[in-house]
């Protein structure tokens, strides 16, 4: 590459690498023979995901015995029913893998992950300055480009508009996310509905010139290197939107239409309505091409959560939750699980709107994964012992998943695995032959287990 700002417009607008509708061959060039991505849907929920939570309500005796115990346990999703709060995803239980037993001690815990759970290293209660390396999303979205590069999403706390977010394309550098679905649908298809604002960007100029983005004195150093990349990213972005423009009459066809409840940030709108309508925003996204990577932050311990059926009326705090705190009388682990249920219904919804869209021989959800896992670990109070992932493959997927309840060797274990070898798998298999991503685990290095690399077993 000759200079920095080459880099920023190849990793931020995908040149040279993607495509989906014909018109789109025109900039971007297909990543394969085919011309079709793969796609990565990460979703981050709060609270953690007890690990019991997930478990098969149906398990013989003597699986339920491995499981508690937490061997090492493989069963045919065939073969049982799902718990209460995954059922929703029984229809499409064949790309189903619920994957037990990872570790993500490496990350950091407690309440909150913030980037770390995304890159494998200590956060430091989010300080710019402990943004290790760039985080699996962004990685991911540099093996399969697009005119987005990749896209954040996010319902944590209270926020609307650009916001900051958790993913880093660099180390010390942090994502900006959109914080709801009106923000979401006018800055993904700007180009289409107010072609006159494209290259200003005002909205984005605002976030970066802000404390989460660009300083204007008394800075040097790495800092300096970090908003000279901000600036030039910015430039970048309105490249990108000038070749947008030009295809508006494409991404016109795909363009999402928001209920007038979500106006203005949507202050009115109930949490289910505000799902909903992301999600919307999401598959629109996806089908028009703008992106191959998504990271949805769909709650955190901030989020107010409103209309939630069995407690229409009430406006429940997570965090509360967290601490057995009952809300209009149903008791806490009942309102977790409906939080679930919610998140839940918003995955089908996503597999079933990307099985309708024809692609190849077979239809977009064919070459997506969707990942939904707890930010901060395996219950309120996470320690990273266990990090549990509920995930949807589609029948192109490049891993040996689907249809099974994985529960792998507990941490400390021989045979046990990490959040890195996860991560590490992901790359191995779709083109990046990185030896190990993501920081070690100490208890495991001092026990001199091998813990680096891809996990075998779900490798194609």
């Amino acid at each position: 590459m000759n200079n920095r700002r080459e880099f920023i417009l190849k990793t931020i607008l995908g040149t040279g690498a993607m495509a989906l509708a014909p018109s789109f061959n025109q900039l971007f060039a297909a990543p394969n023979a085919a011309g079709i991505p793969k796609r990565f849907i990460f979703i981050r929920k709060s609270n953690g995901m007890r690990p019991l939570e997930s478990a098969l309500p149906t398990f013989s005796e003597k699986d339920k015995a491995r499981d508690t115990a937490k061997e090492a346990l493989e069963v045919d999703l065939d073969k049982h029913e799902l718990p209460v709060w995954l059922q929703g995803l029984t229809p499409h239980k064949e790309h189903l893998t619920i994957l037990q037993g990872l570790s993500a001690m490496m990350s950091e815990n407690v309440h909150y992950s913030f980037s770390s759970v995304m890159g494998c290293f200590k956060s430091n209660r989010n300080t710019l300055s402990a943004i290790k390396r760039t985080t699996i999303d962004f990685e991911l979205a540099r093996l399969f480009p697009s005119p987005f590069g990749h896209v954040e999403l996010s319902f944590a706390a209270d926020r609307t508009g650009i916001v900051s977010g958790y993913s880093a394309p660099a180390p010390q550098t942090r994502n900006y996310c959109y914080a709801d679905p009106e923000t979401a649908r006018f800055e993904l298809f700007k180009s289409v509905l107010n072609p006159d604002a494209v290259n200003s960007d005002n909205d984005m100029l605002s976030f970066l010139q802000s404390k989460e983005g660009l300083k204007a004195s008394g800075i040097g150093g790495r800092e300096k290197q970090r908003q000279e990349m901000q600036i030039e990213s910015i430039e970048a972005i309105r490249d990108r939107n000038k070749k947008l423009i030009s295809l508006s009459g494409t991404l016109s066809k795909h363009l999402p239409k928001l209920a007038p409840v979500h106006a203005n940030g949507g202050p009115d709108a109930t949490t289910p309505e505000k799902q909903a309508a992301m999600t919307d925003v999401l598959v629109a996204a996806l089908t028009a091409g703008l992106t191959n990577v998504v990271t949805y932050t769909i709650d955190d311990l901030g989020t107010p959560i409103t209309g939630l059926p069995g407690n229409e009326t009430d406006r429940i705090g997570i965090h509360p939750l967290g601490h057995d705190e009952a809300f209009g009388g149903v008791p806490a682990w009942k309102t977790r699980e409906q939080i679930r249920i919610s998140h839940v219904n918003q995955i089908r919804t996503l597999v079933e709107k990307l099985k309708k869209q024809p692609e190849g021989n077979g239809t977009m959800f064919d070459n997506t994964m969707i990942m939904y896992f707890p930010e901060n670990g395996e219950t309120h109070h996470g320690i990273g012992l266990e990090s549990p992932f509920i995930i949807m493959a589609g029948a192109n997927c490049n891993l040996n998943i689907g249809r099974r309840y994985i529960r792998l060797p507990f941490h400390g274990t021989e045979g046990h695995k990490t959040l890195g070898n996860w991560y590490t798998t992901l790359l191995n298999a779709h083109g990046n032959p990185i030896k190990h991503y993501g920081d070690l685990d100490l208890e495991m290095a001092r026990k001199k287990f091998d813990q680096t690399g891809a996990i075998k077993q779900l490798m194609a």
